[in-house]
């Protein structure tokens, strides 16, 4: 099996120029992650029509398209769904999506993130037969979904759209996969059920696998201190036999080359190494305080537009490493900067688009205990 065709690169979390505006994409660096990448023999690109605001479809547009004959890469976009009003928004966002990133035909669409809420607009805009002419038409070549819920709803749409797809994305990674929230094994099996191919988003879990508290770490340097703990994470989602693209989001090349190096030297993940993961994955559960892959769609969600995953991140950072400067940053920086995380309405609407089954007011109400009593600004 060729395990290098399964690295794709994620373009959700490129570099950035500036932290504070995901539209300014550091395209210089961009670029030379692009040649790294392609000289390597990869050649799959990910993107939606949201990503850094829009930005990511233009910078792959100036990284790939414009510098690389059309045969030699893959290209994944993805329908807007939240933003479906009408079935004529299906052609208005399709057509923006081409010019963006100046092809004239996708490798691979998607329907974004079906969920309960956007599943309805979905079916209100006929998006999925939408989606079926476009691969008749030859707009696209392979298509299916991005999916985050939990099985029972995975097979609701694959009961009534799988005969038409080909690729179901899914959240997938090992703390996720026995997760009675996620549903990540459940969710795998249905889909080869169906006989579907499989595409993996968060192998890393939005960075939480890879964040981990000093102890989990050296557990992992005495298990084998010549990987990565990333390694660790994409071999687990790459050894299953139905997946076929493994996303990595990449924003420095130390990331890159670390991933290249993984698939370039694959060994299929051993049983002593199944057992180990499934050991850090309790051990991670335990450490993580809020597990949220910072996905940000609950941001698009909030009427408030509380950046809920920076506060929930700065929660994360504080309990695995209490010794930090984390606390002045979130006084100092983020709460003065950004909207507070105490202006919470509680009105819950962040809660059915969470990725992850947060129930978001109450964790954010324990964050602002955390910080506010646990620590004071003033020393």
């Amino acid at each position: 099996m060729n395990f290098k065709s399964k690295f794709g690169f994620g373009c959700m979390r490129l570099p950035k120029m500036d932290e504070n505006d995901p539209s300014k994409i550091n395209q210089d660096l961009f670029n030379q992650m692009v040649d790294i990448y392609m000289k390597k023999g990869f050649n799959y690109f990910d993107t939606s029509y949201a990503y850094h605001n829009g930005a990511s479809e233009i910078a792959i547009r100036k990284a790939v398209v414009e510098r690389y004959p059309r045969e030699s890469y893959l290209i994944c976009d993805k329908m807007p769904t939240w933003a479906l009003t009408s079935p004529e928004d299906n052609d208005k966002f399709v057509n923006e999506m081409l010019k963006r990133l100046g092809i004239d035909y996708f490798d691979v669409f998607f329907v974004h993130n079906i969920n309960i809420p956007w599943l309805k607009l979905a079916r209100k805009c006929n998006t999925f037969e939408y989606v079926k002419k476009m691969k008749d038409d030859g707009i696209a070549k392979k298509i299916g979904f991005s999916f985050h819920e939990k099985a029972d709803l995975l097979k609701e749409v694959l009961d009534e759209y799988g005969d038409i797809l080909d690729i179901v994305q899914l959240e997938l990674n090992y703390l996720d996969w026995e997760d009675p929230l996620i549903e990540a094994h459940k969710c795998y099996d249905l889909c080869v059920e169906h006989g579907l191919d499989v595409y993996v988003m968060e192998p890393l879990k939005g960075g939480v696998i890879v964040n981990p508290s000093d102890e989990i770490k050296n557990e992992f340097k005495q298990f084998n201190p010549n990987k990565s703990i990333a390694s660790f994470a994409i071999r687990f989602c790459a050894s299953l036999e139905h997946v076929k693209i493994v996303l990595s989001g990449m924003s420095n090349m130390e990331d890159l080359i670390d991933n290249c190096n993984t698939y370039e030297n694959f060994e299929v993940l051993s049983d002593e190494e199944h057992e180990f993961l499934e050991k850090m994955a309790k051990k991670l559960k335990d450490n993580v305080a809020v597990a949220c892959s910072e996905c940000g769609y609950c941001i698009d969600a909030c009427p408030e537009m509380i950046p809920i995953p920076e506060y929930f991140h700065l929660y994360n950072t504080s309990k695995n490493q209490p010794e930090s400067n984390i606390y002045r940053l979130y006084f100092d920086k983020l709460a003065d900067e950004k909207v507070p995380a105490d202006e919470c309405t509680y009105c819950g609407t962040c809660i059915d688009y969470c990725t992850q089954k947060i129930d978001i007011p109450d964790m954010l109400e324990e964050v602002c205990e955390h910080f506010q009593n646990g620590f004071s600004p003033y020393g």
